[in-house]
């Protein structure tokens, strides 16, 4: 097969549909660039995932006299923490020995990492710095805090082995994991990746319908020539060989400009300037390894994806 000729065939086939073909070439990068962009979001939740995961604590409260008093006089509500604290609380505040105990066997389990006590007056001092500036700090003494056991876990997952250890025992008001509030984040993103799919899907489909109708149209403007062509004896290969080339090309192109964004996204929202990375510190960003570690696979998708289209287009529309 002369190279010189194919060459020439993919040529005359881009300048005739040129203006699908340009078409096709930004369905692909779109395309693209939302299936790269899906997959950076999910090493992206799963980072963030990792550093705060392992950064929460599993907080144990006990009971203080204020809880004591709601229990006795039936009430349902402590002082913040949690709920039930009426029930919870029967039995008085919680006891020296109380706390002793809980914190010997919190440090006797495997799982558990470190355990630091903070008083009622630590939490106060805490609560006024979080919350001095509302109305509702002013009402709130010391006395009302309740102390607790910061938990932290060698296995974040395990939390449920120490809620059902300490929950409901003498001097506990509640056992909370702080996990639960990231959940709600980490389920919206994974929402907003699953979005991001859908759209590309999408996307995907448009560019392979226009793909097959780009190869549709450049074979019927050349059947003359692919007609003296079977005449002559070339092969099925030989004549599909030029229109799959076409599609390849425009796919190359749209996956080119699709890693362009990938990496324009990095550079200019994430890392150049006064971007997320400065402005949002607490959220630990992807870097550049995890966008050139999907570019390659962007490449491959790009090329592939619109030959197998134009391959499958010509066993229907060009019978040789």
């Amino acid at each position: 097969m002369r190279a010189q000729f194919v060459m020439s065939e993919i040529g005359v086939g881009l300048r005739r549909n040129l203006t699908m073909t340009f078409a096709v070439i930004i369905s692909v990068a779109l395309s693209l660039a939302l299936f790269g962009g899906s997959l950076l979001m999910r090493d992206q939740v799963s980072q963030m995932k990792g550093y705060w995961y392992d950064k929460v604590n599993v907080t144990i409260y006990l009971c203080n006299k204020n809880d004591a008093e709601d229990s006795a006089k039936g009430g349902a509500g402590g002082s913040g923490s949690g709920a039930g604290a009426g029930a919870l609380c029967s039995k008085g505040a919680v006891t020296t020995e109380q706390k002793q105990q809980v914190e010997g066997e919190l440090k006797k389990l495997d799982i558990v990492e470190t355990v630091r006590y903070e008083s009622a007056d630590e939490a106060y001092k805490h609560y006024k710095e979080q919350y001095g500036h509302t109305a509702l700090a002013s009402t709130i003494t010391p006395d009302q805090m309740q102390e607790s056991f910061r938990v932290k876990l060698k296995d974040p997952e395990k939390y449920k082995v120490i809620t059902s250890a300490f929950a409901g025992r003498d001097g506990v008001h509640s056992v909370q994991d702080q996990r639960s509030y990231l959940d709600n984040l980490f389920r919206m993103l994974n929402y907003l990746n699953y979005a991001a799919l859908g759209i590309m899907l999408i996307m995907l489909i448009v560019a392979l319908l226009l793909i097959v109708n780009t190869v549709r149209v450049s074979a019927f403007s050349r059947r003359r020539e692919t007609g003296i062509m079977r005449l002559v004896g070339a092969s099925s290969f030989y004549i599909q060989v030029p229109f799959i080339m076409e599609a390849a090309f425009a796919g190359l192109i749209g996956a080119v400009l699709a890693c362009g964004m990938l990496g324009a996204g990095q550079y200019f929202v994430i890392d150049h300037g006064a971007t997320l990375r400065t402005k949002m510190e607490l959220i630990n960003f992807i870097g550049w390894d995890s966008v050139l570690t999907k570019l390659p696979l962007v490449l491959v998708i790009g090329v592939l994806m619109p030959s197998l289209a134009a391959f499958i287009a010509l066993r229907k529309y060009l019978k040789v």
